[in-house]
């Protein structure tokens, strides 16, 4: 199995996981106790880990730039489940984006 087969077989299992917590008893469940408090919590969250990321990055230190990255990538799935956003809308967004300029593609964004 490929690196991007074994990342997309996890990122797909953990989103399945996390959608079948949402409504579930936060007592029981961190996500869906996360789920429960709804997309503001769930992006204060998100960018704790994004911060914690970063300061491992910055730190040179591998092991926890893997383990913030598998947090930042747990709280970004709870923020797209919290919000009712899609991985096939996220993926059609890069999709869209395949064989433009990152320049270009900025540029078009609404200011």
């Amino acid at each position: 199995m490929s690196q991007t087969q074994r990342f997309t077989t996890a990122l797909d299992a953990l989103f399945s996981t996390i959608e079948a917590r949402k409504g579930g008893d936060p007592a029981q469940s961190y996500t869906a106790k996360l789920l429960s408090q709804g997309p503001i919590k769930a992006a204060q969250k998100l960018g704790e880990e994004a911060i914690e990321t970063a300061l491992a990055a910055a730190l040179n230190d591998a092991d926890g730039i893997a383990s913030e990255s598998a947090d930042l990538i747990y709280h970004w799935l709870v923020l797209l489940c919290a919000s009712g956003v899609s991985l096939d809308a996220v993926a059609a967004k890069l999709e869209a984006r395949v064989g433009r300029s990152g320049l270009d593609e900025k540029a078009s964004r609404p200011t």
